[in-house]
């Protein structure tokens, strides 16, 4: 079992370190991490929910740790967090069954372009 508050103790020191080897990109990330959370027409409770769901659903135990974090910190309930993973379990595997088909029709077509290249080879040979 993970210990969620010191992983972001100890994630916190190792983003500090990225900070100083590549300070322009991590100053754009966090310009970038101002502009999403600004609470406009969701509220930042309903942001942290949000990426919560996506930290699960791209499975990112580090995004995770914050996001459970700033959730607590925004007011979120349990009930609100276990809707929210129930929206990440079904979004996670839903688009894993989209991409799947994808991956079979791919297949499928592969499939059958080498079993025409490999009875053209065998109606050559015969000739």
């Amino acid at each position: 079992m993970n210990n969620w508050p010191q992983q972001t103790t100890e994630l916190s020191t190792l983003l500090r370190s990225l900070r100083g080897a590549a300070p322009d990109v991590m100053k754009a990330f966090a310009g970038i991490a101002q502009a999403a959370t600004v609470s406009k027409a969701l509220d930042g409770k309903t942001k942290e929910l949000i990426a919560l769901g996506i930290a699960v659903a791209v499975r990112c135990d580090d995004c995770i740790a914050f996001h459970a974090k700033a959730a607590v910190d925004h007011g979120a309930t349990r009930d609100e967090v276990s809707e929210t993973l129930g929206m990440a379990i079904y979004m996670g595997a839903g688009p894993s069954v989209m991409y799947a088909s994808h991956a079979l029709e791919a297949f499928t077509q592969f499939e059958a372009g080498a079993a025409s290249r490999a009875a053209t080879n065998t109606a050559v040979a015969s000739a």
